[in-house]
C-alpha cells in the first residue's frame, strides 16, 4: 500500500521568519543585557547616586525635556500652520528652508552657539562697540552654557520634527473643515485652535516624541553647555568613576522613560493612521489666505528666525572657521578620521539595509505574526540613547571576547585579545541596532507601494520566489533601498555618543574628532570636519524636503 503524504508535510518551510527572529534577537540583545546587568549588578555606590547625583541630574533632564518640547512645539506648529494656511512673501522658500536645521547635529550647533555668543564673539563684540563697554563687568549677558542655553540650542535643530509632522497633518486636512468653520464666522486663529490643532494632535505627538528621544540621546551638546543630564551621568559614572554596574542601572531607568515615549509615539501613529482624513484632490485643497500689511512680513520673519538660529548661525560660524583652515583638508589626522567614518558608516548602512530587508520582505511574503513581532523587537533600538546602547553592546561582546580568549589561552597558550568589543565591530553593531527602524520603515513604505498582485503575476508566469525577488521586486525597490541606505549612512556618520564610548584606542571618526577638539576649546580646529558632517547631513534633509513639496505649498 503506497504511503500518502499530506500537503502540510510537503509544504516548504520558509527560512525568512527564522532569519527575522535571529536578527531580532541580535538587535534586542543589548537592551536585554542592560536590564540583566542592572538587576544582577552590584548596588555599591547606588546610595551616593540616589542622594547626590540622580535627583539633580533627573530634575535637569526633565526640565530640559519639558522646555525643549514646549519650544519646539511652539515654533514647529506655528510655522507649519503659517506655510500651509497663508500666503506671504518667501513662503515657498521658507517652507522648504524650515527643514534645513535637521542637517545640523546638536553638538555642532552647541559649539557654534558657544562661539557666536562668547565674549569675543560677534554679538558681544557688537554690543560693546555700540554702547562703549570695555569689560564683562560693564554689562550683563546671558550665559549660553546653561540649561536655558541648552534649550535654545536643542530647540533650534530639533523643531523640524514637529514642523514636518504638523505640516503634513495640516496639509492633509483639506479645505472643508477649516472653511466650514470660517463660514460660521470663525476667525483664522479660532479655526486653528478649535479645528486644525485638535485634528493634528496625533501627528504633533509623533514629532514631539522624536524630539524628546533626541534630547535624551544628546551628550555632546549638554556636556559642552555644562548641563548634567541622566545620559551624561551614565557617561561620567562609567568612565570617570569606573562603575559599570551603576551606569547600567541608570541606563535601565532611561530605557523605561524611552519605552514610555515609544508607546506614546506608536499610539499617536495609530490614531493618525485611522483618524486622519484622506488627502484631497488638487481641486479640493484649500486655497491659501493672503495676508496683508504688516502681518505678511511678520509671518515671513517668524518663519525665518528658526532657520537662522538652527541652520545659518552654525553654518556661518563653522564655515567661517573652516574657510581659514582649508589646509586641514589634507592633514593625515582628518583624512584618517574621514576614512574611519566611511568605513563604519558604509558597513553599518549595508548591514542595516540587509537586516531591514529581511524584516520587510518576511512581512510581505509570509504575513505571519512571528515576522511582525520580530520586526517590532528588531526595531526597539531607535529610541535608545547612544550612551545607553553602548553599554548594552559592550556587555555581550565583552563576555563573548572573554570566553573566546579564555578558551584559546587554555588550549593554545596565547591571547586572542578583544576581537569584537575592542574593534570597530562594536560601533557598527550599535549603529545597526539604533538605525534599524529607519531602514525598515523606509523599505516597508516602499513595499506598500507595490501591489501584492505583482508577486502573483510573476509566479503565474513561471518565476519562482527567488526569481520574483531579484527580477521583479528588487528593481522596483531600488529607490526605497537607496534612500534607506543613505539615511543610515548619514546618521551613522553624525552619531556621537555610542561612537565615543565604543571606539578602540586611537580610533577617530569625523564626529569624535570634532568632539575632541571642541572639548579642548579648539572649536576652530574642529570646523573643517564639522562642515563635512553638515554637508553630508544635507543629503537626507533635501530628500525629505523634496518629498514634502506638495502642490498645495506651491
Amino acid at each position: 500500500m503506497p504511503m500518502t503524504i499530506s500537503p502540510a508535510a510537503t509544504r516548504r518551510v520558509s527560512i525568512l521568519p527564522i532569519a527575522a527572529v535571529i536578527i531580532a534577537a541580535i538587535a534586542a540583545m543589548p537592551i536585554l543585557a542592560i536590564f540583566w546587568l542592572a538587576l544582577t549588578g552590584s548596588t555599591e555606590g547606588w546610595q551616593h547616586l540616589l542622594a547626590n547625583v540622580l535627583p539633580r541630574a533627573g530634575f535637569r533632564t526633565f526640565m530640559l525635556l519639558g522646555l525643549t518640547a514646549a519650544t519646539t512645539a511652539f515654533f514647529g506648529i506655528v510655522c507649519a500652520w503659517l506655510v500651509t494656511t497663508f500666503e506671504f512673501p518667501l513662503r515657498r522658500l521658507l517652507s522648504a528652508a524650515l527643514v534645513l536645521p535637521l542637517a545640523i547635529p546638536s553638538y555642532l550647533a552647541a559649539y557654534a552657539f558657544g562661539e557666536f555668543l562668547d565674549f569675543t564673539g560677534p554679538v558681544q563684540s557688537a554690543l560693546r562697540a555700540a554702547f562703549g563697554y570695555h569689560s564683562i563687568r560693564d554689562y550683563w549677558f546671558p550665559d549660553i552654557r546653561s540649561l536655558g542655553g541648552a534649550v535654545i540650542v536643542l530647540s533650534s535643530v530639533l523643531y523640524p520634527y514637529v514642523y514636518l509632522s504638523a505640516r503634513a497633518a495640516f496639509s492633509m486636512q483639506g479645505r472643508f473643515a477649516a472653511e466650514a468653520a470660517r463660514t460660521l464666522g470663525a476667525r483664522p486663529l479660532s479655526v486653528f485652535f478649535s479645528v486644525q490643532l485638535p485634528m493634528a494632535r496625533p501627528a504633533i505627538a509623533i514629532g514631539l516624541s522624536l524630539v524628546l528621544m533626541e534630547t535624551l540621546n544628546d551628550i555632546g551638546a549638554v556636556e559642552y553647555l555644562g548641563v548634567q543630564t541622566l545620559t551624561f551621568t551614565i557617561y561620567e559614572t562609567w568612565l570617570n568613576r569606573g562603575n559599570l554596574a551603576n551606569a547600567t542601572q541608570i541606563a535601565a531607568v532611561i530605557l523605561i522613560i524611552v519605552g514610555a515615549l515609544i508607546i506614546i509615539e506608536r499610539n499617536a501613529r495609530e490614531k493618525q493612521r485611522f483618524g486622519a482624513p484622506k488627502a484631497t484632490s488638487m481641486a479640493q485643497r484649500h486655497r491659501l489666505k493672503a495676508l496683508a500689511g504688516w502681518r505678511r512680513w511678520c509671518a515671513s520673519l517668524f518663519c525665518f528666525l528658526p532657520v537662522v538660529s538652527g541652520f545659518f548661525i552654525p553654518v556661518i560660524v563653522l564655515g567661517g572657521y573652516a574657510a581659514k583652515r582649508l589646509d586641514a583638508l589634507f592633514q593625515p589626522k582628518l583624512l584618517k578620521a574621514l576614512g574611519h567614518s566611511l568605513e563604519v558608516s558604509l558597513t553599518a548602512a549595508f548591514v542595516t539595509l540587509i537586516a531591514a530587508f529581511v524584516f520587510s520582505y518576511a512581512i510581505r511574503t509570509e504575513r505571519s505574526r512571528i515576522s511582525k513581532v520580530a520586526a517590532r523587537f528588531g526595531s526597539m533600538g531607535y529610541g535608545v540613547p547612544g550612551t545607553v546602547l553602548a553599554i548594552g553592546v559592550l556587555i555581550p561582546l565583552a563576555s563573548l571576547d572573554n570566553g573566546v580568549d579564555g578558551f584559546i589561552r587554555s588550549h593554545f597558550g596565547f591571547s586572542s585579545g578583544l576581537l569584537l568589543s575592542g574593534t570597530a565591530f562594536a560601533i557598527i553593531y550599535a549603529h545597526a541596532v539604533r538605525f534599524m527602524t529607519m531602514a525598515e520603515g523606509t523599505l516597508d513604505a516602499g513595499f506598500q507601494k507595490l501591489s501584492p498582485h505583482i508577486d502573483m503575476a510573476s509566479r503565474t508566469l513561471g518565476r519562482n520566489r527567488a526569481q520574483t525577488l531579484f527580477k521583479v521586486l528588487l528593481p522596483n525597490m531600488r529607490p526605497a533601498a537607496l534612500t534607506a541606505f543613505l539615511l543610515v549612512l548619514i546618521e551613522s556618520m553624525k552619531e556621537l555618543p555610542a561612537t565615543i564610548l565604543l571606539r578602540p584606542f586611537g580610533f577617530n571618526t569625523l564626529a569624535t574628532l570634532v568632539y575632541e577638539d571642541a572639548s579642548r576649546s579648539r572649536v576652530q580646529d574642529a570646523a573643517v570636519p564639522a562642515i563635512i558632517i553638515i554637508i553630508a547631513g544635507l543629503i537626507p534633509v533635501l530628500l525629505v524636503s523634496r518629498s514634502m513639496d506638495h502642490p498645495e505649498t506651491r
